[in-house]
């Protein structure tokens, strides 16, 4: 059993952010998930069926489970700004709930697999339909191949305001580099003059 430390938000803690991990079933949100966590991470995986195999071209995977409701855990950023990570399901045939899982999010980290980009098109464009903001990170996976910024970008159709950044969803370090790349981006919305999100901590007095 974790200790309080481990369960109790730290008292400096003076702002806090829902963040969802999004991208395509396969594609590492549990693990950047449970790589980065700070506390025990709720997981809801199940066996896979053959209703929730990938019907495409991508390499075979050796993985047997996958999200049915969503995954979630918590990291502090520099004892000051909290973040709740919601890991959503990626098969498509669950799109629907994040509606549910969207609400009361200031941002999204959507990752991708370059073995396969055009899994996260569903992801990102519901991303957008919802107009949540959000940083792309490409997860390097072993056998992934190398891509210019340049034409990922224009794989994925992205903006140029949408921060691009490579990530090992294996690595704590690398996957927290992640995550404030997304923060970054969030505060800089934030603070341009026609921004009319919330602020991600409260002003100071």
């Amino acid at each position: 059993m974790a200790d309080d430390s481990d369960v109790y938000v730290s008292p400096s803690v003076s702002g806090a952010a829902k963040i969802l991990v999004v991208g395509p079933m396969g594609v590492g949100k549990t693990t950047l998930i449970n790589t980065v966590s700070e506390i025990k991470p709720l997981s809801t995986e199940a066996t896979m069926t053959q209703a929730g195999a990938r019907v495409d071209t991508a390499p075979p995977s050796a993985k047997t489970t996958t999200t049915v409701a969503l995954d979630f855990g918590r990291i502090t950023l520099g004892g000051e700004l909290v973040l709740y990570l919601f890991g959503t399901p990626g098969q498509h045939r669950f799109l629907p709930a994040w509606k549910d899982l969207a609400r009361g999010a200031l941002g999204a980290l959507a990752l991708v697999d370059t073995r396969d980009l055009s899994a996260s098109f569903d992801a990102i464009g519901h991303l957008e339909d919802l107009d949540v903001p959000f940083t792309v990170a490409v997860n390097a996976f072993p056998d992934s191949a190398l891509h210019d910024e340049g034409e990922l970008r224009t794989a994925l159709d992205l903006l140029p305001r949408t921060p691009l950044v490579i990530c090992d969803a294996r690595e704590h370090r690398s996957s927290l580099k992640a995550l404030i790349s997304l923060v970054t981006h969030l505060i800089a919305l934030n603070t341009a003059p026609a921004a009319t999100a919330a602020p991600l901590a409260p002003e100071p007095s």
